[in-house]
């Protein structure tokens, strides 16, 4: 009886077979698609949101605007573009998401991660001013929402009521799920925003409000509290118990009893909606922001709490730097199976971009590359490196190919033109997409489920934060020209429009993926590598479906010759030529320089145990 309750628990301990299996696209709702003009952002919807100015004028942005020129508005109100952006808004909302989940399921998505919905005024959601609603303006009729909360109690969930935007959510979900897609939801739980209900009932009241004890407050007299990394308009929600803290490492203790309470509510609000039992209209799990410095114990709670609503619900943790821009932090104590399925894999990218595209800090040999990324999977089990989230970008680092066309620079570090003078801010080259190509090849072939950040797939460029969330530069519409700079500096003059070609790149890599589960469930072994002539080849093999994955580094055409492999015939997955082996096992690949073939095989004898 005890092996089979140790059997039964191991088995929960496993990310859902779904999340080793996804293609996950994320979404910034904000900027995805205005599919309701009607529901478009006021002046007012923004305000507790930086810089707090109400600029005379004000409007929201033409979707087809050049990025780096200043609206009239900000013109006229004498504000530099950093200031001015965070007050743009360009009326994405769920109806846009909505309209194009054919789009994702044609390109062959099987799971979205949301940036957060929750209403709040800034661009960005993460400065909550409800976690149970979603932000008003992303639904049809932000008037008749802001009258329905405001009936509520909002520390009671049984006062709660559906908005028109909550339902609209609720049906994302359904069209989603109709399609096979799976919907996971950002949030935070390490802090609110300044016009989040409970921190404005500590502005009012003080010490004497019932909700003081949820926050990080130093002192009320003077009023001094903890926001988020310093900023003052996402205070932090209140740790118990976590005296004596190390950066990089699990935080002790555990967040207020009834801070937690509020969580669990909300949590159970949105994985059964409609509270039956049957958690198929909910969310399929959550994304975790800051998930390291909220302490492990709630996160075990959460966990527990989440799968015994849904046991094949996901929770993938954002365990992001140790010491910055050098070193990441171990995720392995969040993703033993007691907290987390996954987290971002960021320390996936930083190497591949070293090796393949020549990016500081150098990673010179394909053996170098090799030990690297078994050093980041030290320690975690084949279905959590399955479940893992392999990204290139993210809302919160520069786009893919920005950062591959200045890749002078280390990754993420002075990755603008605020930070570096020279920082390219125009379109990827055709090196640059070469370069890219090379990269989603090792994305989509190696262990770990590949993330997409929307718009990359369409070739969008820009530097880090706030540059990489430029609207979606969807094919149906007419971009103006990118002429601007934000620092005034000479740059080229870019014609806007949707890549089309690298596109069909990822369409292809996807649709690979889905047809040969080598690629999801297979063991990966490496064949000789060749460092000299910068040659890196492994093989993955699951029941029979075997895939060889062969990468030229060099930039020259060059043939590549891969030993150790049985006979048969080799058909490149991209291209679809045929290529047969010699005497000796050995494989001769012509190859154009920085490139990738992805070979399915025929063989006409019975593998060796090697394959």
């Amino acid at each position: 009886m005890v092996t089979l309750l140790l059997l039964l628990l191991f088995q929960m301990a496993q990310p859902p077979t779904w999340a080793q299996e996804a293609i996950w696209y994320q979404i910034f709702v904000e900027r995805f698609r205005n599919g309701d003009p009607n529901n478009d952002p006021t002046l007012a919807s923004i305000r507790g949101s930086w810089p707090h100015l109400e600029p005379e004028g004000w409007a929201v942005t033409p979707w087809t605007h050049d990025w780096y020129a200043m609206d009239p508005w900000a013109e006229k109100a004498e504000l530099d573009f950093y200031t001015a952006v965070q007050l743009r808004r360009y009326g994405g909302d769920l109806q846009g998401v909505i309209d194009k989940l054919d789009y994702l399921a044609d390109l062959g998505i099987t799971a979205i991660y949301l940036n957060p919905l929750n209403d709040a005024p800034s661009l960005h959601k993460y400065d909550a001013r409800h976690y149970h609603h979603i932000d008003v303006h992303f639904g049809p009729d932000p008037v008749a929402d802001k009258a329905l909360i405001a009936g509520e109690t909002p520390d009671d969930p049984t006062t709660w009521v559906w908005t028109h935007a909550d339902r609209l959510f609720l049906h994302l979900i359904a069209e989603a799920r109709a399609r096979g897609i799976r919907v996971v939801l950002d949030v935070s739980w390490n802090h609110t925003g300044q016009t989040f209900w409970a921190w404005k009932d500590v502005l009012a009241k003080g010490r004497t409000s019932r909700f003081a004890d949820w926050y990080e407050i130093e002192s009320f007299e003077p009023f001094r509290y903890s926001g988020w990394a310093g900023v003052p308009e996402l205070p932090e929600l209140r740790k118990i118990g976590a005296e004596g803290r190390v950066h990089g490492r699990p935080v002790p203790g555990n967040l207020h009893e009834d801070v937690k309470r509020h969580i669990f509510d909300v949590t159970r609000r949105w994985m059964d909606p409609n509270g039956d039992g049957d958690p198929s209209d909910g969310v399929d799990g959550f994304r975790l922001d800051v998930a390291e410095l909220v302490p492990i114990a709630f996160w075990r709670e959460y966990r527990r709490f989440v799968t015994s609503i849904n046991p094949d619900a996901f929770l993938v943790g954002e365990v992001w730097w140790d010491v910055w821009p050098d070193r990441m932090i171990d995720p392995g104590p969040w993703v033993n199976g007691d907290v987390f399925d996954a987290v971002m894999n960021y320390r996936w990218y930083m190497p591949t971009r070293s090796y393949f595209a020549d990016a500081l800090p150098q990673v010179r040999t394909a053996s170098e590359y090799v030990l690297h990324l078994d050093s980041i999977s030290r320690g975690q089990s084949q279905p959590v490196r399955r479940a893992m989230m392999n990204l290139a970008a993210s809302h919160d680092s520069e786009r893919f190919g920005t950062s591959i066309l200045n890749r002078g620079n280390r990754y993420k570090y002075r990755m603008s033109p605020r930070e570096t003078e020279t920082f390219r801010v125009d379109k990827p080259d055709a090196w640059t997409l070469r370069l890219q190509r090379l990269i989603l090849a090792h994305q989509f072939t190696y262990i770990g489920a590949p993330h997409i950040w929307n718009g990359d797939e369409l070739g969008m460029w820009g530097g880090d934060d706030p540059d990489m969330r430029k609207p979606i530069i969807w094919p149906d519409l007419r971009f103006e020209d990118e002429v601007a700079h934000p620092f005034g500096r000479f740059r080229k003059r870019d014609t806007v429009n949707a890549d089309m070609d690298l596109h069909a790149h990822h369409k292809a890599l996807i649709a690979i993926r889905r047809r040969n589960p080598a690629l999801v469930w297979g063991d990966l072994r490496y064949r000789p590598t060749d460092d000299p002539q910068q040659a890196l080849a492994y093989l993955r093999s699951h029941d029979g479906n075997r895939i060889l994955v062969v990468f030229n580094n060099q930039i020259r055409d060059r043939n590549v010759a891969v030993e150790g492999v049985p006979d048969g015939t080799y058909t490149d997955l991209l291209d679809g030529t045929t290529h047969t082996t010699s005497e000796n096992g050995r494989l001769q690949l012509p190859m154009e320089g920085k490139s990738a073939r992805i070979l399915g095989i025929t063989s006409p004898i019975s593998p060796s145990p090697d394959w």
